[in-house]
């Protein structure tokens, strides 16, 4: 196999002279639009803080540490000039060597010219911060050596810009740009192969992130967002919830920092793309049957743990704590986001529209595995719900991959309830 050519002249405004350092742009409407730029791309969530980065990202092969996106010459990227900053955004190209795809190259070399430009304005007023990142300190050998990122570039990079389809409307193509480039959508809601690459015969159709999972958001009528409108979709996007589900983990980051600074026709567009796409061939499972006593047990837990926030009858508080009757997302083969809420508790979003982020406790301290299991399958089988059986197991084994709390020993005679 040939290796792939990578096309670093494709931008005619790229200057390769200037270094990053010894420029701030005077052009206020690019840096007005390069801030845009910067939120539909969710640079603030990664380089925090204040694109100084050190922040943690675990991958199957170690942990990652984001690097120093601000103009300091020692530490941050103030040697590069604009050329260099269109290599490594669009690339994959570092100033260090090859960068490794938790960076989203491979989404953001969709990004255009023009969007390119002005984040490289934008960024260029970021006051230098000196702070030194070792970036792959944590990564797995050969994973950390980067110039092995070449054979995975080889494999899997698509080096080609987005190019509008002719048959399809403006908002739909605007749509695609977006979910496909800046807002890399696919990094976390499309499946990996075993070395990490894209699959793209289960685009968008979900993915472990982690500790978390990416559900599906193909217009699957049972697991993804078949039973959605546009109009959802952007409230949920904009706000962090859509009158039943509320965003959480990964996905509260990306509403509180960069999804709720989209403009509303920006997320309508995404909307129209995703809806558009082929649903998954995803099927409901089969509910589990609870005995009386499980049943009787579990909501009696449910009522003295769950109820005062999400409800009697699981109805939740709109728009700041989930509901779960009525809800798809309570209802996938992969519990692991619900487990997850538990054991480490969860926070929504705070966003312009809802400045009051709710937050969950975490029980892991008050329940053992087997009880978090039955008040799970108790809410994924209750209200009309109908969802597989989750087990003491799988909560055993997320317990120890979070590092989460034991559940803490009663006195002999005395009620944790």
């Amino acid at each position: 196999m040939a290796w792939k050519t990578f096309n670093t002249s494709r931008s005619d405004v790229a200057d390769d002279k200037v270094a990053l350092s010894d420029f701030r742009s005077t052009d206020q409407a690019a840096i007005t639009r390069g801030e845009y730029v910067m939120r539909l791309a969710d640079c603030a969530a990664c380089h925090k803080p204040n694109f100084a980065g050190g922040y943690k990202i675990d991958t199957p092969f170690g942990s990652l540490v984001t690097s120093n996106i601000t103009p300091d010459i020692k530490n941050g990227i103030g040697t590069m000039t604009e050329r260099d900053f269109f290599n490594a955004v669009r690339q994959g190209i570092g100033s260090h060597g090859l960068l490794y795809p938790a960076m989203p190259y491979p989404a953001y070399t969709k990004l255009s010219d023009k969007d390119m430009h002005d984040l490289w304005a934008y960024i260029s007023t970021i006051t230098p911060v000196s702070k030194e990142i070792n970036e792959n300190a944590g990564m797995n050998f050969p994973y950390n050596i980067r110039l092995a990122m070449a054979g995975w570039d080889m494999l899997f990079f698509d080096n080609t810009q987005y190019i509008a389809e002719v048959t399809q409307s403006v908002e739909w193509n605007r749509g695609k740009y977006l979910t496909d480039g800046p807002a890399h959508c696919g990094t976390c809601h499309t499946p990996r192969n075993l070395l990490g690459g894209e699959r793209a015969d289960a685009y968008m159709q979900g993915a472990r992130l982690g500790t978390w999972y990416a559900p599906d958001i193909t217009p699957n009528p049972h697991t993804g967002i078949g039973n959605w409108s546009v109009d959802r979709l952007t409230n949920y996007l904009q706000t962090g919830s859509d009158g039943f589900a509320v965003a959480s983990g990964p996905m509260a980051e990306a509403v509180e920092h960069s999804f709720q600074y989209y403009s509303t026709s920006d997320l309508q567009a995404i909307g129209t793309y995703l809806k558009s796409l082929a649903a998954s061939d995803h099927q409901p499972s089969k509910p589990m049957t609870m005995t009386k006593q499980a049943t009787d047990d579990a909501a009696l837990g449910y009522e003295v743990n769950c109820s005062a926030c999400h409800g009697l009858e699981g109805e939740g508080i709109e728009g700041m704590v989930t509901a779960f009757a009525g809800n798809h997302r309570m209802l996938s083969d992969d519990p692991t986001n619900l487990i997850h809420a538990m054991l480490m508790g969860a926070r929504a979003p705070h966003t312009e529209s809802r400045q009051t982020a709710a937050g969950m406790p975490s029980f892991a301290w008050k329940m053992n595995d087997q009880e978090i299991a039955e008040i799970l399958n108790y809410v994924r089988n209750s209200w009309s719900n109908g969802a597989s059986a989750m087990t003491a197991n799988q909560v055993a084994e997320m317990r120890a991959a979070l590092g989460a709390h034991a559940k803490l020993s009663v006195p002999e005679g005395q009620s944790q309830r």
